[in-house]
């Protein structure tokens, strides 16, 4: 049996401020590649966000509510989960510690020469 002894109210004020600093992360990363990539194909609908490169490779960052993280699907680096730091409010790659905003821009800056404006 599991026992939540801070109470439901807790968990839902934990899964609301995930669902918020999520969803904001994912409109600021929609607008960077539209922005940064007009030729690609950026769509974000439902808490996933999916961008097809003009050369090839699809990348898909998404909500996973269940765990309160972020993942990626990226053609360069692979599947990796990141959790939200809130004291820098970055989403940090739970076993390297890489930063989501980092990775993608160097990864698109290799792949297409692009600039993502990430903070």
């Amino acid at each position: 049996m599991k026992i939540n002894a801070l109470g439901d109210g807790f968990t839902k004020t934990m899964d609301t401020a995930f669902d918020s600093a999520a969803t904001r992360f994912l409109a600021a990363l929609t607008s960077a590649f539209e922005d940064a990539l007009p030729a690609a194909e950026v769509d974000l609908e439902g808490g996933v966000l999916t961008v097809e490169l003009e050369g090839g490779g699809t990348y898909v960052i998404n909500k996973h509510a269940p765990t309160r993280q972020i993942w990626l699907s990226s053609p360069a680096s692979g599947a990796t989960h990141f959790a939200r730091d809130q004291g820098s409010d970055r989403w940090i790659d739970t076993r390297g510690g890489r930063d989501l905003a980092r990775l993608l821009t160097d990864e698109i800056r290799a792949a297409t020469g692009a600039e993502l404006a990430l903070g």
